[in-house]
């Protein structure tokens, strides 16, 4: 939560700080101090705050003021099985049984170009397993996809659907998000 703090005073100096009335006492000079506090809703809604894991659909300022960047990264949703149209299901070298889907949309507040890809998603159980992108795009693949490289301006967002293969028995826990340098974020994926 951000705090703004504003303090206005109004100091009025005299010689000494005092003045004379008519009758020859000082009188005496009023100061006023005003103090506004706003608290701005936090983009940061933890499902645990024990472990710092966000719920879904909670939206993550990450700001690199080394490098110029400002952004906001948010998931928003998880569908296990994808609901949309079905793909060919997953091949065998790929694992998992049928598509669920991430729905991400990453904006670039300000500050430098950013470039954003799929690859730094990826799935995570209780047993310590977790599910890669497959890099699979186009074709029958649910859509709208996220982009697979892409730069995004200042002022612009790229958002879309992220497929992963999965094991229809089997759901995750958490939705990461483990950029090559930076903060690593994590969703909980709400139970079916």
């Amino acid at each position: 939560m951000r705090t703004r703090t504003t303090i206005a005073a109004v100091l009025l100096l005299g010689a000494a700080a005092t003045a004379c009335s008519s009758s020859g006492e000082p009188e005496t000079i009023l100061v006023t101090v005003t103090q506004t506090v706003t608290a701005s809703p936090s983009t940061k809604a933890a499902a645990n705050a024990a472990d710092g894991v966000l719920k879904m659909g909670a939206k993550q300022a990450i700001d690199d003021d080394e490098n110029n960047i400002h952004t906001t990264v948010q998931a928003i949703e998880y569908q296990q099985p994808y609901k949309g149209p079905q793909p060919q299901a997953p091949a065998d070298f790929q694992g998992g049984d049928t598509w669920a889907t991430a729905e991400i949309k990453v904006c670039n507040v300000k500050g430098a170009d950013i470039s954003v890809s799929q690859f730094p998603w990826s799935l995570a159980y209780a047993d310590g397993t977790s599910i890669e992108v497959t890099g699979s795009s186009g074709g029958d693949m649910p859509k709208p996809e996220y982009p697979m490289d892409k730069t995004v301006k200042p002022g612009r967002c790229a958002a879309g659907l992220i497929a992963f293969p999965v094991s229809g028995d089997k759901r995750p826990e958490r939705l990461v998000y483990e950029p090559e340098s930076g903060e690593v974020l994590e969703w909980a994926i709400p139970k079916a």
